[in-house]
């Protein structure tokens, strides 16, 4: 099978790799567009695009995916096959081209946290399990029918960091499988619509700064899954005042401790070696943490040099 790429970030780059060892004809990579990065505004080509160059695979970068030109271009690759894996949507016109289809490997399991943030909402939502789904793109956002599934735990501790990764092993393996499938068999997949009776189900939407800020009238629970679901990035985060100043204050990881306490949420409680932070049902002790301004670090480093004491939250 001809097989055409679309995908851009360090989540795609692993199954792309892995087609390309196990021999499958990758014709073509689609890609985003280079763009200016860091503190020079360099052009940067995105992970996808540095991995297919690394292999002599063609690569094609739209701005726009309806262009006459990129359609031509693509037609002109003669795919069976199009694989995407966080990339953009896509037009009828595309996902439609291939004989076999336009295939979707998307980091939950179906029709389960449908959207941009499967993996951190996942997190977010405290879940023992997630995994990778392989489904036919069609006209709506991730309802296609679904091909394969491939399930993987969670851990207490992991952050949506350390998820991501394991996914990625997960999304390599699950794209060998149904690429052999459809090659060998055909397959016609599953409706959606045959899982949903009778479950709730949990969107995944785009996460913006607003959505990482900590509600400390939460369980401290849920503060800690909340705050695991957005590390590394973008942060889970809280404002720190002190009547003159409002620092953004990031927390990467933390302890919790569920204990009953006459403190308002969001309260400070500091002592010398470390410091406490109140919830409606206990407490939530940073471990891992970033003040406005200043690097990553651990909150016992941190403590070295910024006094908590003079500081509260809002």
């Amino acid at each position: 099978m001809n097989i055409v790429y679309m995908g851009t970030p360090d989540f795609a780059v692993e199954p792309l790799e892995t087609l390309i060892s196990q021999g499958f004809s990758v014709v073509g990579v689609v890609t985003s567009v280079d763009k200016p990065a860091g503190r020079g505004h360099k052009l940067t080509q995105s992970p996808v695009k540095q991995c297919a160059l690394a292999h002599n695979v063609p690569v094609l970068q739209p701005e726009r995916l309806k262009s006459p030109e990129f359609i031509a271009q693509l037609t002109a690759l003669a795919p069976d096959v199009i694989v995407v894996i966080a990339f953009r949507m896509l037009p009828q016109v595309l996902w439609q081209l291939p004989r076999l289809g336009t295939i979707n490997i998307h980091a939950s399991l179906l029709p389960q946290y449908r959207g941009a943030a499967p993996i951190n909402w996942a997190v977010v939502h405290g879940e023992k399990t997630t995994g990778v789904t392989s489904f036919f793109i069609n006209e709506e956002i991730d309802m296609g029918k679904i091909i394969l599934q491939k399930e993987i735990a969670i851990a207490p501790t992991d952050t949506a960091g350390i998820v991501h990764d394991n996914l990625q092993h997960a999304a390599s393996e699950l794209l060998v499988q149904t690429l052999r499938e459809i090659e060998n068999h055909g397959v016609s997949g599953v409706e959606q619509s045959t899982l949903t009776q009778g479950i709730e189900l949990k969107p995944a939407p785009k996460i913006n700064k607003e959505t990482c800020k900590i509600d400390w009238n939460s369980s401290a629970k849920t503060i800690y899954d909340f705050i695991r679901g957005f590390s590394p990035y973008p942060g889970a985060w809280t404002t720190l005042h002190n009547g003159e100043q409002a620092l953004l204050f990031k927390i990467f990881f933390a302890n919790y401790i569920q204990e009953q306490h006459t403190l308002a949420p969001g309260t400070l409680v500091v002592n010398e070696h470390t410091m406490l932070i109140a919830t409606a049902d206990g407490f939530i002790e940073p471990t891992d943490v970033q003040i406005e301004g200043k690097k990553r670090m651990t909150l016992h480093d941190c403590m070295r040099g910024f006094s908590f004491a003079a500081w509260h939250i809002e």
